[in-house]
C-alpha cells in the first residue's frame, strides 16, 4: 500500500530535520568541548606604557594551555612552571626542522631519559615575543604539545590569580 506524496515529503523532510539538528548539535558541543581544553585558542594582548601583557584563563583542568609560535610556526603550549627548559617532543622538532644540539640527561616525572639541547630563534605568545630561548627536544613526551618553562617564563613577569594567569613582558 502506498503513502500519499505528501505524507512521505514530511517523513523525508521530519528526517532530515533531525539529521540536521543532530549535526548542529555535535558540531556546538565539540566546538564548547574544544574551548574548555584551550580557552586561549586566540590569545590578546594588551599593550602599555613600556610593556605587553597576555591574560590566560585556566581549562577545565587548571592548566594554563595556549596557542602560539616558535619560529614562526603554531604550536600548542602548556606553561610549566616546574620545568627548566621549553620542552619539545621529538616529532615536533623535526616538523619544526630543530637542531638536536649536546646531549643532556633529563629527570621527567616518567623517570631519566636523554634529550638535546636546542635554540629557539623565536617563541611568540599573543604579542609578546622573544628570541634566542633555550630549550630542549625530549624524546618520550607524547602529542605535540610543548612545555612552556622558565628558560621562556624567566623573561616574563607573572601573576596567578584564581583561574587568570597575566604574563607581562617588560620592554623597556
Amino acid at each position: 500500500m502506498s503513502q500519499p506524496p505528501g505524507k512521505r515529503a514530511g517523513r523525508v523532510l521530519l528526517v532530515l530535520a533531525w539529521a540536521a539538528g543532530l549535526f548542529l548539535a555535535t558540531r556546538f558541543f565539540g566546538d564548547w568541548e574544544q574551548r574548555q581544553a584551550n580557552p586561549n585558542a586566540q590569545v590578546s594582548s594588551q599593550h602599555g606604557d613600556g610593556f605587553i601583557e597576555v591574560q590566560l584563563v585556566s581549562n577545565g583542568q587548571g592548566h594554563f594551555v595556549a596557542d602560539g609560535q616558535m619560529n614562526g610556526r603554531p604550536v600548542h603550549f602548556l606553561l610549566d612552571t616546574g620545568a627548566t627548559d621549553v620542552a619539545i617532543p621529538v616529532d615536533l622538532a623535526e616538523k619544526l626542522r630543530l637542531e638536536r644540539g649536546a646531549p643532556v640527561m633529563l629527570s621527567t616525572a616518567n623517570g631519566r631519559t636523554q634529550g638535546y639541547r636546542t635554540q629557539l630563534e623565536t617563541l611568540q605568545l599573543g604579542d609578546i615575543l622573544l628570541r634566542n630561548v633555550r630549550a630542549l627536544v625530549v624524546p618520550g613526551l607524547d602529542g605535540e604539545q610543548v612545555l612552556l618553562g622558565m628558560s621562556a617564563l624567566k623573561q616574563l613577569e607573572f601573576t596567578q590569580r584564581g583561574g587568570t594567569l597575566l604574563l607581562r613582558q617588560n620592554l623597556k
